[in-house]
């Protein structure tokens, strides 16, 4: 699946016609992410995860690893966000994220959409605003946030292992991973990237608010 004019073009018509869920709890917080599509470039760099030989126009979505040191999901998989600013709209906060944790500057005619909002066990209702980032080329990490960069592949999404469930608890909500090379991504972002996968690339009308996360991710 390349990068290109004809699935931008289908990724906004998508979006336009989600009836996207926003959650409005005044005891949350408000957070924003973004759901960024560049190139697969020189690949995602994650064990398990085929490597093209050369720079690749193949679409992959960009997620970061937190930065060890950070006091709040240090040492997770993420998608580059943050609290959203009073006066900030959420597509100006994932921008403004983006530019703060990875160096990658977009302006609004880079935001495609939005899918549902997701509240996390640790007080955030998190709207995902999907970007299309395009080559993305020179994206450099913030050391203070980002342990390092990834270009997972649209591809990897695809997996026919995807998603993980589990039940971790009797009467708990499923817990959500989605499968990446060895490894995998748990929820809030793996719920996320789930969504994405399925209303944007499959054309799927796909919840996830109800999917569960790992305990390591509440605080």
């Amino acid at each position: 699946m390349r990068a290109d004019a004809a699935l931008q073009a289908l990724l906004r018509e998508r979006l336009a016609a989600w009836p996207r869920q926003a959650i409005d709890v005044a005891a949350l917080r408000h957070a924003a992410v973004a759901l960024v599509l560049i190139d697969e470039g020189d690949g995602a760099h994650l064990p398990g995860v085929a490597e093209p030989p050369a720079w690749s126009d193949e679409a992959a979505l960009l997620v970061t690893l937190r930065a060890a040191t950070l006091r709040r999901h240090g040492g997770q998989f993420a998608l580059p966000g943050g609290r959203i600013d009073d006066g900030e709209t959420p597509e100006q906060a994932a921008l403004r994220e983006l530019a703060e944790e990875v160096d990658l500057r977009l302006d609004d005619d880079a935001v495609l959409g939005r899918l549902d909002d997701y509240a996390t066990r640790s007080g955030y209702v998190i709207t995902p605003v999907v970007l299309w980032g395009g080559a993305a080329r020179d994206l450099r990490g913030n050391p203070d946030e980002v342990a390092s960069i990834h270009r997972i592949p649209i591809a990897e999404l695809q997996r026919p292992d995807a998603p993980l469930l589990t039940q971790e608890a009797p009467g708990e909500s499923p817990v959500l991973r989605m499968p990446v090379g060895d490894g995998w991504i748990a929820a809030p972002t793996a719920a996320l990237l789930y969504q994405f996968r399925e209303v944007c690339i499959e054309g799927r009308p796909t919840r996830v608010a109800h999917f569960g996360q790992p305990r390591f991710a509440w605080q």
